[in-house]
């Protein structure tokens, strides 16, 4: 530990991260607000680093396969304090049946471990689905990470969260590993769940709603009393915006929303809101108002058509959990 600082001084520095399928900023942007400054962000979809850029203009944003990136050719990623990846979502049941598909995902996340042997990162998050962590099928992948992470000199800790503990509107659980150099683990803990509920659907989004003369807002609000099921994102690859499968749009349903399709604007003064008479009484979301419920800011902004920006969303890794799990990340390694 460096005496010559206090620790009020030490928590004051930023600190330099390694950003791995970063998306539309949510994993960054919650590590940027926990004190963690991206110095390369990888990404392969254009839409998502169009985003990025938009956002944050100073952030040096490349686009290219994860597979195909070179720490080599990327120096400034050298002995970063904090390689952070939200990789794509693994499946379980496609793992055995599939060569691409999931196969791919699980390629990603060893190519993500192999990394470190060159860039040296002092610590590591990876997120993906709460599976990873828990399930039998995952634990080949698990075991190789174990042998490769024990190889480089880092111990870790497996860890399942849900972003509703963390403030975010959304019964989105998130696998999450966690790993320092050495000893730093036995400093690292899990970061504190917040006391107070997060805010509902309703209460979320009420003013919205009623931003464009809706006189149901209220009404609707108030029986929108709950969190969000899970954001869906689905294939990039085909169909259009919608909020989930079958039993998530039930759940939506539930609260008068139309989880069926995605909306280009808010209600207008003139719409009925008659749930009871199915999807066309009901109200949709706007891609703004997925957003929110994701914990994003209402000023970041969201590249391309409706579609892609939905996905963008709906993939994302909401940006309080990142801040939560970046400032435990801070604390370790402060503490050392």
């Amino acid at each position: 530990m460096d005496t010559a600082q206090s620790t009020e001084e030490r928590m004051t520095e930023r600190r330099t991260s390694l950003q791995l399928c970063a998306g539309a900023g949510g994993l960054a942007l919650g590590l940027e607000w926990a004190g963690f400054d991206p110095v390369l962000l990888v990404e392969k979809r254009p839409v998502a680093c169009e985003s990025l850029r938009l956002n944050r203009p100073g952030w040096d944003v490349r686009e290219m396969d994860l597979l195909d990136f070179d720490p080599v050719e990327h120096q400034q990623s050298y002995d970063v304090d904090l390689l952070a990846a939200g990789l794509p979502r693994v499946q379980a049941s496609a793992t055995v049946h599939r060569r691409r598909g999931s196969q791919l995902e699980l390629e990603l996340i060893e190519a993500t471990i192999l990394l470190m042997h060159g860039v040296q990162p002092r610590a590591v998050l990876i997120e993906n689905v709460p599976d990873l962590v828990t399930k039998d099928a995952f634990a080949p992948i698990r075991a190789f990470i174990d042998r490769e992470l024990e190889h480089l000199g880092y111990r870790y800790k497996w860890s399942v969260v849900n972003a509703a503990d963390y403030g975010v509107p959304q019964d989105r659980k998130q696998g999450l590993l966690v790993a320092f150099k050495e000893s730093v683990i036995d400093a690292f803990t899990e970061p504190p769940r917040k006391l107070d509920p997060p805010t509902t659907v309703g209460a979320l989004l009420e003013e919205s709603m009623a931003s464009r003369g809706w006189s149901g807002a209220s009404a609707w609000a108030a029986q929108a009393n709950r969190i969000a099921p899970t954001l869906v994102g689905g294939s990039w690859e085909r169909g259009g915006a919608d909020l989930g499968p079958t039993g998530t749009k039930a759940a939506w349903a539930r609260m008068g929303v139309d989880g069926g399709t995605v909306a280009d604007d808010v209600p207008g003064a003139d719409f009925e809101w008659r749930p009871a008479e199915g999807r066309r009484g009901m109200v949709p979301l706007t891609v703004e108002q997925a957003a929110l419920l994701q914990g994003f800011p209402p000023d970041w902004q969201f590249a391309g058509r409706k579609t892609a920006r939905y996905r963008q969303v709906a993939h994302a890794s909401p940006p309080p959990v990142g801040e939560a799990v970046g400032r435990a990340v801070r604390r370790a390694l402060d503490a050392c």
